[in-house]
């Protein structure tokens, strides 16, 4: 038994350590439950992309609208479309995918202040998490591109993932577009000036993203990257 083991018994009762002790054990078998279900079903979906930002942005905000846009176009380009299930730029995604007959899919996740999912998901695409981790994999592993739209600290945890697993070749690379060159600028400008010139990356990986204002951009830069390769279903 380590020290830290000795200093949280010291806290339970050893009842109630053997409780936990077992609740952890089992709850190997939920994780790869959600593995299973998530696997069994978007193995099946094809080419997508996933779609990202704040569960916040109402439906008469810009970026909504634009959300929206970008699904539409991509689900014509022949993506389906990959989010979060929940309300805001999330909603807005699914809404295009939708309004243009294609495929829309929400990896929801159980929150206690949010998020029920979004009414424009497709009835048996719809997945719900409780593992944050379980989620995001299914996001990546599923998905042909990322469009990053304007929101907070879960948007950036995706982004920042993503970029990670392909500077580290865990992952082959694939478009990741960051829509919103204002929203982003700051965060550009840190990045430049702090990490770069820190020398924490390089200026190359500077390459692993592209900055876009228009779902024409987005979606030209995702078709552009694609029209040296063949499309393949799923990485």
């Amino acid at each position: 038994m380590n020290f830290d083991e000795q200093k949280i018994r010291k806290a339970f009762a050893d009842k109630d350590w053997q409780e936990i002790k077992t609740q952890d054990s089992w709850q190997i078998f939920k994780i790869m439950a959600e593995f299973v279900e998530g696997f069994d079903k978007l193995s099946k979906i094809g080419p997508c992309v996933s779609i990202f930002g704040s569960a916040r942005t109402k439906p008469d905000h810009p970026f909504y609208s634009l959300t929206e846009e970008i699904a539409f176009k991509l689900t014509k380009e022949g993506y389906g479309i990959i989010t979060g299930g929940g309300p805001g730029i999330m909603e807005a995604a699914n809404k295009g995918a939708k309004t243009a007959g294609g495929k829309s899919v929400g990896l929801n996740i159980e929150l206690p202040f949010e998020q029920s999912h979004n009414p424009y998901i497709d009835h048996d695409k719809l997945i719900s998490f409780d593992y944050f981790f379980v989620r995001k994999l299914m996001f990546i592993k599923y998905a042909q591109g990322f469009v990053v739209m304007p929101g907070g600290f879960g948007t950036m945890d995706e982004f920042f993932e993503a970029l990670t697993l392909i500077q580290t070749k865990k992952i082959g690379k694939f478009p990741i577009v960051l829509v919103g060159k204002k929203y982003w600028g700051g965060l550009m400008t840190w990045i430049e000036n702090v990490l770069i010139e820190e020398k924490m990356i390089d200026v190359k990986d500077l390459n692993y993203f592209f900055l876009a204002d228009s779902a024409d951009e987005a979606v030209g830069h995702i078709n552009s990257f694609y029209s040296k390769y063949l499309l393949k279903p799923n990485f």
